[in-house]
C-alpha cells in the first residue's frame, strides 16, 4: 500500500467517524492538512468507494478476508467435478466431533460427576 492510499484511507475513516459525508474534496482537504502529497486521482477513487460500499461493513469485516469467493470461481470454471468436491469437504468438517476437556483427560474439573 502506498502512502497516498494510506493517507486517503485514514482521511475517509476520519470523515466516517465524524459522520461527515465522504467526498473527494473533503478527503483531499484532510490529506493536505496532514502535509501529505497524493496523486489527484486517489481522493476521487476513495470517494467513489464510499458511495458504493458501506464503510461500517468494511470496518467490521476487515478480518474476514475474501477467501469465500475464490473456491466458487474455481469450481465454476473447473467443471462439475470440482463443484461436487467442495461440498463434500464441508460435510466432513461438520462431522468432526470436538472432545471436551473432561473426555480428553478422563476427569471432571469441577467434580460434578
Amino acid at each position: 500500500m502506498s502512502i497516498s492510499e494510506i493517507a486517503c484511507t485514514y482521511a475517509a475513516l476520519i470523515l466516517f467517524d465524524d459522520g461527515i459525508p465522504i467526498t473527494a474534496e473533503k478527503i483531499a482537504t484532510l490529506v493536505k492538512a496532514a502535509n501529505v502529497s497524493v496523486e489527484s486521482y486517489w481522493p476521487s477513487l476513495f470517494a467513489k468507494l464510499a458511495e458504493k460500499r458501506n464503510i461500517e461493513d468494511l470496518i467490521m469485516n476487515v478480518g474476514s478476508g475474501g477467501g469465500g469467493a475464490a473456491p466458487v470461481a474455481v469450481a465454476a470454471s473447473g467443471g462439475g467435478a470440482a463443484a461436487a468436491a467442495a461440498p463434500a469437504k464441508e460435510e466432513k468438517k461438520a462431522e468432526v466431533k470436538e472432545e471436551s476437556d473432561e473426555e480428553e483427560f478422563g476427569f471432571d474439573m469441577f467434580g460434578d460427576e
